[in-house]
């Protein structure tokens, strides 16, 4: 596997993500910062952020595929959540849970969160790019 996920001594550790990924992988792969658009791009769970996060991340895993990757391969993650609280935070790790048991996988890369005032689309309530190592 191209990565490794790492919580180092030192730094505090954090359920949902880990704090470093080392890459040993030849190739690079760059993920557009995926909304909640399904295949024929009509927004996904208008309103509920839980959803979104869900379509978000299951269009990541649609992408690494086609790359010939999966979760297992991401070094980083940056999600940008309109109008982001606190309390937003079940909401996120929800779409996140509901998302990872589909794809079977366990998404904990290091990630950035980023409260944003709008996105491209008033309808998109969030919107994740990433980043993979991929052998």
């Amino acid at each position: 596997m191209a990565i490794t996920l790492v919580n180092p001594d030192g730094l505090p550790r954090i359920d949902v993500y880990r704090q470093v990924a080392i890459a040993s992988g030849s190739r690079m792969v760059f993920i557009a910062g995926q909304v909640a658009w399904d295949a024929e791009g009509v927004t996904v769970g208008e309103g509920d952020l839980a959803a979104q996060v869900e379509q978000c991340y299951l269009n990541i895993g649609t992408a690494l595929a086609e790359a010939g990757g999966s979760f297992d391969d991401v070094a980083k993650l940056t999600v940008h959540v309109v109008d982001w609280t606190p309390d937003k935070m079940p909401l996120l790790l929800e779409g996140i849970s509901r998302a990872a048991t589909k794809l079977g996988v366990t998404p904990v890369p290091p990630a950035t969160l980023l409260g944003v005032a709008a996105l491209d689309i008033p309808a998109h309530l969030v919107e994740i790019e990433a980043t993979a190592i991929l052998d």
